[in-house]
């Protein structure tokens, strides 16, 4: 299958966020709580299909989620704690930009958590999980894959680009090397916390538009029935004729010479 070339793409993502727009309708009427985890290799496209998601939503209503490492302060909480106040509320719906599952993958993986620590939490995860799904919550778990050649090539782009280069850090470099090893902690992640009532999907992005659309798709076709028609809105007549701008106290500045 081709590379999606990018006026394909946009052309099918339009009613896909449309749809999305229907949801988020659906779900402040209904006072939905969504929850979608998003995780997966480096480079593999986290931010950019979490922009293709909230994109076209109402800032108000979706949330992303990108948490720093943990402060000290942190350190000395239940592992889960500091997820709890980004959960979303009635009618909210929050992205996790990589989420509790960091234990799982590049804690595991760097040496950054025991593997007492890591078994505690993979014994957990799943219980945890249920208390959120039991309590209305609908979460989304996805794992994004992509072959470690396309890893580096975007490797690359990434350090010779210098609009990207904030998404390569050291941690990132270290951790090229350890593709497999990553493999094996994704493997036992899903072996413990694939479950019935939190299952994880896994989507190719190796192609990462074709990759967003795959996403979104199954996203929308696992809600329910979240039809909620667009209100009928009225822009009644100007009593008068429309008014240009005057200015008293300061001017706008100089407009940005085009060529």
């Amino acid at each position: 299958m081709g590379e999606l070339k990018k006026k394909d793409y946009e052309d099918l993502l339009e009613p896909l966020q449309e749809e999305l727009n229907a949801m988020a309708r659906w779900a402040a009427k209904v006072g939905a709580r969504v929850l979608v985890i998003l995780e997966g290799r480096d480079t593999a496209g986290k931010t950019g299909v979490i922009n293709a998601l909230s994109d076209k939503l109402n800032p108000r209503q979706v949330r992303t989620v990108a948490l720093s490492k943990p402060t000290e302060r942190e350190q000395g909480q239940w592992y889960l704690q500091r997820y709890v106040p980004h959960l979303p509320a009635a009618g909210e719906i929050v992205l996790f930009d990589r989420s509790w599952y960091n234990r799982a993958g590049v804690e595991r993986v760097m040496g950054y958590a025991t593997e007492e620590q890591v078994r505690a939490f993979l014994a957990a995860a799943p219980a945890f999980e249920k208390m959120l799904v039991d309590d209305g919550i609908l979460l989304f778990k996805y794992w994004l894959t992509c072959d470690q050649s396309e890893q580096e090539k975007r490797f690359a782009e990434r350090r010779g680009d210098p609009m990207k280069r904030w998404k390569l850090s050291p941690v990132d470099i270290e951790a090229r090397g350890k593709y497999a090893d990553y493999t094996a902690a994704r493997e036992a992640m899903l072996a413990a916390t694939h479950t019935a009532h939190a299952p994880w999907t896994l989507v190719d992005f190796n192609d990462q538009r074709r990759g967003r659309l795959t996403l979104i798709r199954n996203l929308l076709d696992r809600l329910p029935d979240t039809m909620v028609e667009t209100p009928p809105l009225e822009l009644p007549p100007l009593p008068g004729k429309p008014e240009e701008e005057h200015f008293g106290v300061l001017k706008p500045i100089h407009p940005f010479p085009a060529p």
